[in-house]
């Protein structure tokens, strides 16, 4: 079970900071959070996906104590 936590835009499309997903590739996690909550499918391919702080591929295997992150485009000056 994968913590996936949510940042900004992506935590609201969500409703929840965290959730916990039973995954077992980053690809399995992301599709099933598009199902899950369609406001997320929106703005998910715009979102940088960090998993243990690090970008990875989709076949990146999860293990039970990974850390995803959803962290959509940020604007700053």
């Amino acid at each position: 079970m994968a913590q996936v936590r949510f940042f900004a835009a992506a935590e609201e499309a969500v409703g929840s900071p965290q959730l916990t997903v039973d995954a077992a590739t980053l690809a399995a996690l992301t599709a099933a959070l598009r199902d899950d909550h369609p406001k997320l499918a929106e703005i998910l391919p715009r979102c940088s996906v960090l998993v243990d702080g690090a970008r990875v591929d989709d076949s990146w295997p999860l293990g039970g104590d990974a850390v995803v992150d959803v962290l959509p485009p940020f604007a700053g000056g």
